[in-house]
């Protein structure tokens, strides 16, 4: 039996080479605004100082009982219980979902409303390999330094526990149930292995490609079949053609699902699952047409009938960046020693996905990185789930919150800055109407 060959790495090896050149002139992103009082960041920031234990815990419980998408019942209640004991109310199951966690601090009758934003769903079989064990701490950290403060804040702060954000769209289920209805801005922190203040993020669909032919005996009478896997070949074969012809930040990836039950019988189905990835909105409808054009001439070559099912979970965005609010994160980091990369520094091919951009469409947001692990350890590996137990983690989990906090206090402090974010965001388009985007 032979093994496979294993991946060079010079590609990877050429992109950190890059980026290490990169990293050594940049600059961080500045921020013109001055932003919340002195004094009240200072006992803001104090506060989360305070909160170390609580965050620790919440890494490490999270990630020891992992959980997958809509399954987050543990998980969201353990949320639900250290915001009581800090004096909290919290709801579970609003929106729809059974594993949303909502609480709030603040009035907005006194001004704007900010979300904070926290994710806990798990990946199968490799736990917290995306580190939202750390997101939740950092989320869960802000929100209770700044309802500490509730009685100085000029409006109102929110934390949502968002689950499901892993190949199922939480966010948008939640904000098609009304998450968001009443919020002016959203925010959240993501572990990396970079500090990052912007970075590129694919916007994803799933496409499944059902074909149906006509069985046949595959020797006696083959010419009376229509073959079902024929044209799933076809298709397969189209799509690794058409990426010649595609932008390079466009990614498509494929699996045949369904090719026949037998090789003496002409194969009467055949199904493709398909995710279609690209780096702007208007970018992925364009691809998303294309696909449903090999689709439907690999059906006309076979002589096969074919089904395009479309995003048996909502499509994510990408992410639109509010550059206003960057600035502000960027700032709170400097103050616990790190230095945010701006855009551009780490390559934009390393590029996933994630719900948040649906919310990023809808209201101003941002989603920076935050390093809790090695440049070369990828997200959705044994060596990230390892990292975000780590005390990089705990520390990552404390900075993060020290991070939202302070942003999400300048965005309900300063006027100017919030004026800057929601011009920036009608210049940047305006909110879309995602469900319908794609119609």
């Amino acid at each position: 039996m032979s093994e496979p060959t294993e991946p060079d790495r010079a590609y990877l090896q050429s992109i950190d080479e890059r980026t290490l050149r990169l990293r050594a002139g940049a600059a961080p992103d500045p921020s013109p605004f001055g932003g919340a009082p002195a004094g009240l960041s200072s006992d803001v920031e104090r506060h989360v100082d305070g909160l170390a234990p609580d965050l620790r815990q919440v890494v490490r419980e999270l990630h020891d009982h992992p959980e997958t998408a809509f399954r987050e019942y543990r998980s969201a209640a353990f949320l639900q219980e250290r915001l009581a004991a800090h004096g909290v109310e919290a709801v579970l199951g609003e929106y729809g979902v059974e594993t949303s966690v909502r609480a709030a601090a603040g009035s907005a009758d006194r001004g704007p409303t900010i979300a904070i934003l926290a994710e806990y769903d798990a990946l199968p079989g490799i736990g917290h390999a995306c580190g939202h064990n750390v997101i939740s701490a950092a989320a869960l950290g802000a929100f209770l330094a700044l309802s500490s403060v509730a009685d100085r804040l000029p409006g109102r702060v929110l934390f949502l526990g968002t689950p499901a954000e892993e190949g199922h769209s939480g966010k948008e289920v939640l904000a098609r149930n009304g998450a968001f209805d009443d919020v002016d801005a959203a925010i959240m922190v993501h572990p990396y292995g970079y500090d990052l203040a912007d970075q590129v993020w694919l916007g994803r669909r799933l496409l499944t490609i059902a074909f149906t032919g006509v069985e046949a005996h595959a020797s006696a009478q083959p010419f009376m079949g229509r073959n079902a896997l024929d044209a799933a070949n076809l298709a397969y074969q189209g799509i690794g053609l058409l990426r010649q012809q595609l932008p390079p930040s466009d990614r498509v990836h494929a699996t045949i699902t369904e090719g026949g039950t037998s090789p003496n019988i002409i194969p009467g189905r055949a199904v493709l699952k398909l995710y279609a990835r690209s780096q702007q909105p208007a970018t992925l409808r364009d691809l998303s047409a294309r696909l449903e054009d090999v689709a439907r001439g690999a059906a006309l070559m076979t002589g096969t009938g074919v089904e395009l099912l479309w995003d048996e979970h909502p499509p994510s965005l990408p992410i639109r960046t509010n550059k206003a609010l960057t600035g502000r994160w960027t700032v709170a980091q400097q103050r616990r020693g790190r230095a945010p990369l701006p855009l551009g520094v780490v390559s934009e091919t390393l590029a996933a996905s994630t719900d948040f951009g649906n919310v990023s469409y809808r209201i101003p947001g941002i989603h920076p990185l935050i390093r809790i692990a090695e440049p070369s350890t990828a997200l959705h590996t044994r060596g990230f789930a390892a990292a975000a137990r780590s005390e990089d983690a705990e520390r990552g989990a404390l900075d993060g919150a020290v991070g939202l906090a302070l942003t999400a206090l300048d965005y309900l402090c300063d006027d100017s800055l919030r004026r800057a974010v929601h011009e920036e965001f009608q210049h940047q388009g305006g909110a879309i109407d995602v469900p319908s985007y794609f119609a």
